[in-house]
C-alpha cells in the first residue's frame, strides 16, 4: 500500500456507509483507489485504448474526432477518458470523481502517460463548471452509482455546448447484472472452498484477511451500486433531460456470462498461481465470446445482454 493509500474500510465504516449513499461511494473508491487498475486489468496500452475506442464508436460513432474538450464524469483512475485521448477520440480531458483518491490516480496515471489533465473532486449531480463549456461527456460505469440519474443528466446538459455529445457506456443492465452476479456468488462460494481442500489450501488459497478484505469490499459495492438499467427506459430518462437525437445499445451477453465468474475467480484465489498464460486465456476467450455476441445480438433481445451505453446530443 502506498503512503497515500487509505487504510481498508473497516466494519464500523460499512454500517456507517449502510445510511448514507455517497459517504459509501467515497469510502469505498478511496479505498480502491491503489488497486482499482489492478482489480479490473486496466491498463493504457492497446488492449484498452481499443476497448475504450470500440465502446465509444459503437454507441456514438466516430465523427467529430478528436473532441477539443473533454469532461469524464466519476472517471476513477481515468480508464475511459485517457485511454480515449490516446485513440484520437479526445483531445484536452478534464476528470471528476466523488473521490478524492481517484482523481489523483487519474491525473497520476496521465502523468505516466506523458501528459497533464485537469482534475475536479465533485458530485456529479452538481458539476462545478460554467455552462457550455465541454465539447463532450463521456463517462464508463459511473451513472449506475448515481442516487438521481436524471438530475446527472441535466448537469451534463448544462456543461455541454449546444450540438455537443454525451457518451455514457458500460452500465449494467438489469437481467444481465442479475446474471453476473449468480455466477459471481457461485464462483466465489465454490473457489474458496476448493482451496480450503487438502492438497490446495497451501498453495492456492489467499490469506484469510485477504478474502475478509474482498468480502467487506462486497458489502459496500451493494451500498454503491444502486441502479440497473432497461435500455428502453434509460433513452427515455437521457431524452427526457432534454437531450435529443439519444440512442441506446447493448453489448456482452456470454462474454460476461464467462468474464465476471473469471474476475470473481482471481480475487478468491492466490494471485501467484495465475499468471501471464491465464490472462491472455482469459482476454482472447472474453474476445472471442464478445465477436460471438455481435453475431447473437441479431436475434437476441436488447435487454438480455449486460452492457447497455447511451449517447444524446444537446440541442442547438
Amino acid at each position: 500500500m502506498s503512503g497515500n493509500a487509505r487504510p481498508p474500510a473497516s466494519a464500523e465504516d460499512v454500517e456507517r456507509a449502510w445510511n448514507d449513499t455517497k459517504l459509501a461511494q467515497v469510502l469505498y473508491h478511496d479505498w480502491e483507489a491503489q488497486t482499482y487498475d489492478d482489480k479490473w486489468s486496466i491498463s493504457f496500452d492497446e488492449r484498452c485504448v481499443s476497448y475504450a475506442r470500440d465502446r465509444f464508436t459503437a454507441a456514438a460513432g466516430a465523427d467529430g474526432w478528436p473532441y477539443e474538450r473533454a469532461l469524464e464524469i466519476g472517471a476513477g483512475t481515468g480508464f475511459f477518458s485517457l485511454n480515449l485521448r490516446q485513440a484520437g477520440v479526445l483531445d484536452d480531458v478534464t476528470v471528476t470523481d466523488i473521490s478524492p483518491g481517484m482523481v489523483e490516480a487519474a491525473r497520476r496515471n496521465a502523468r505516466g502517460l506523458g501528459f497533464e489533465i485537469a482534475g475536479e473532486v465533485a458530485d456529479a449531480e452538481r458539476l462545478p463548471f460554467d455552462d457550455e463549456t465541454f465539447d463532450v461527456v463521456v463517462g464508463h460505469a459511473v451513472i449506475h452509482h448515481l442516487p438521481d440519474v436524471e438530475q446527472a443528466f441535466r448537469e451534463m446538459l448544462r456543461v455541454l455546448r449546444p450540438g455537443g455529445r454525451v457518451v455514457i457506456c458500460g452500465e449494467p443492465t438489469k437481467y444481465g447484472d442479475r446474471v453476473a452476479r449468480a455466477l459471481s456468488r457461485a464462483t466465489w462460494w465454490t473457489a474458496t472452498r476448493a482451496t480450503r481442500l487438502p492438497g490446495l489450501r497451501g498453495s492456492w488459497s489467499r490469506p484469510q484477511e485477504e478474502l475478509d478484505e474482498s468480502s467487506r469490499a462486497a458489502a459496500l459495492e451493494s451500498v454503491v451500486d444502486l441502479h440497473t438499467f432497461d435500455p428502453g427506459a434509460l433513452t427515455a430518462l437521457v431524452t427526457r433531460a432534454g437531450f435529443t437525437h439519444t440512442r441506446a445499445v447493448t453489448e456482452e451477453l456470454t462474454a460476461a456470462w464467462f468474464g465476471w465468474p473469471v474476475r470473481t475467480f482471481e480475487h478468491a484465489v492466490n494471485p501467484d498461481r495465475l499468471g501471464w498464460g491465464w490472462a491472455m486465456f482469459a482476454y482472447k476467450s472474453w474476445l472471442r465470446l464478445s465477436a460471438a455476441d455481435r453475431v447473437l445480438a441479431r436475434v437476441v433481445p436488447s435487454e438480455l445482454f449486460y452492457n447497455v451505453s447511451v449517447t444524446a446530443v444537446r440541442p442547438e
